[in-house]
């Protein structure tokens, strides 16, 4: 697959990692969602691109092209390597969903490698949803990912993307294919019933309020409300936090409305 050969890797102490390097300028790092991988971003990576800066899409391990996990990792410990590896920090961390989460736990861990923070889908890695709407959602993904029966995971895996109000026949079809797409190739990379070797980091509210560089919140206003919710307290939480909330998009604003987004990413990095 062509993708494959436009990666760069990096040799981590459990099989390689792979991230998409281009441009030049002051690092941002994009930070994908859960069961996708670094082309989530094919709408932003131009725009940074053109406006001057050097973009590095890495895939989470277990994800795209990266290595599985043979032994226990943290996401932080992952990116926080490959930061040192580059070179070129700090950096801007922008991540969706897991990606959010992803950013928000290595500005915790490693504050020294990054000076700013976007986080759109998320707000600290422990959270869990109290919607009923979407906890329902989650169990069912588990559930059907956890029997190996992956045309009813894929259903709700989209259903997530659209939301607790909406369904998938909502969104338009490319961003869909899209999803479906990278989802697929990440979960073949799988078994059903393998173990999950990633170690979550915990009681990290209390370490919210040392964050000392610009955060942005970017919430999709038909996203989860317990989310939303958590995101306007992480922004308030914060040092220097704010929250923006984007209209007509749910879990993924920068697919359902990538201009917006990508202008939002570039007014807070031209702040910087």
């Amino acid at each position: 697959m062509t993708v494959a050969s436009e990666l760069s890797r990096f040799p981590s102490t459990d099989g390689d990692l792979a991230y998409r390097d281009t441009g030049s300028g002051d690092l941002v790092v994009l930070l994908h969602s859960g069961y996708v991988d670094h082309r989530l971003f094919e709408d932003q990576t131009p725009a940074l691109v053109e406006a001057g800066y050097r973009v590095v899409a890495p895939d989470v391990r277990g994800h795209g092209w990266s290595a599985n996990a043979s032994e226990p990792f943290r996401w932080a410990d992952d990116l926080a390597c490959l930061l040192r590896h580059l070179d070129a920090g700090p950096a801007v961390l922008a991540g969706v969903s897991m990606g959010g989460a992803i950013a928000g736990d290595t500005v915790i861990e490693y504050p020294e490698l990054v000076r700013g923070v976007v986080l759109s889908g998320a707000s600290v890695s422990d959270f869990r949803y109290t919607y009923d709407k979407t906890r329902e959602i989650v169990e069912e993904s588990a559930r059907t990912l956890h029997s190996g029966d992956i045309e009813a995971w894929l259903k709700v895996f989209l259903r997530a993307m659209a939301g607790p109000f909406r369904t998938p026949d909502d969104i338009e079809p490319a961003i869909l294919d899209r999803l479906r797409e990278m989802a697929l190739h990440t979960i073949a990379k799988h078994t059903p019933g393998e173990r999950d070797w990633h170690v979550p980091m915990t009681d990290t509210w209390p370490r919210v309020r040392k964050i000392d560089v610009p955060v942005l919140m970017v919430n999709g206003a038909l996203d989860s409300p317990d989310l939303i919710a958590d995101a306007e307290l992480f922004a308030h939480t914060a040092r220097k936090g704010r929250s923006v909330i984007v209209e007509g998009a749910a879990h993924f604003p920068n697919l359902e409305k990538p201009e917006e987004f990508n202008s939002l990413l570039l007014d807070f990095l031209g702040g910087l």
